[in-house]
């Protein structure tokens, strides 16, 4: 049960970096064609701008549990390499569950903005001016996945923990 678990939040962690890359890819070509557009033919650029801005954006909230999967984030690991493995495991647990109560506060702040913007019917102040929550619908989403994505991580390092004790040591074994 708890591999299934840790098996489906990595799979929907890898779509969603996928869907990361892809709105990436969109906005640079987005903001080729605004540059061509203004620059070749004089031409105005209305909604490019947003485009980009809330493409680059949601790449980076929905991509969030992906590269947490794959370990790609900027550490500082000098305490990890000085210390035994047992309180490299600890630190482990005690900065992924402190990421998981961020990323819960987020994730329960990021619906209720949401919502608000739902209900208020709020659009971005440009002249393109689409209804704000499309843009906003990627902080919970993300965060969402973030949080289950650290709750995958975390029975991971459980389960290390329970295979590196369950594995029987012997004396004088790899000399």
């Amino acid at each position: 049960m708890v591999r299934a678990f840790v098996a489906g939040v990595d799979s929907v962690s890898r779509l969603f970096g996928i869907i990361a890359g892809i709105l990436i890819a969109a906005a640079m070509v987005v903001v080729c064609q605004m540059i061509f557009m203004r620059y070749v033919f004089r031409a105005p650029t209305i909604w490019q701008s947003d485009f980009v801005v809330f493409s680059a954006t949601a790449a980076v909230f929905l991509g969030a549990p992906y590269v947490l999967m794959r370990k790609g984030h900027v550490g500082v690991d000098v305490i990890e390499t000085m210390v035994s493995a047992p309180v490299r495991r600890r630190l482990a647990i005690i900065g992924a569950f402190l990421g998981l109560a961020f990323c819960v506060a987020m994730f329960v702040a990021s619906v209720i903005y949401f919502h608000e913007a739902w209900e208020g019917g709020w659009t971005t102040p440009t002249v393109w001016a689409p209804p704000l929550w499309i843009p906003l619908l990627a902080l919970p989403v993300g965060f969402g996945l973030l949080t289950l994505q650290y709750v995958s991580e975390i029975l991971k390092l459980f389960m290390a923990a329970e295979t590196a004790q369950s594995v029987p040591h012997t004396a004088g074994a790899g000399a």
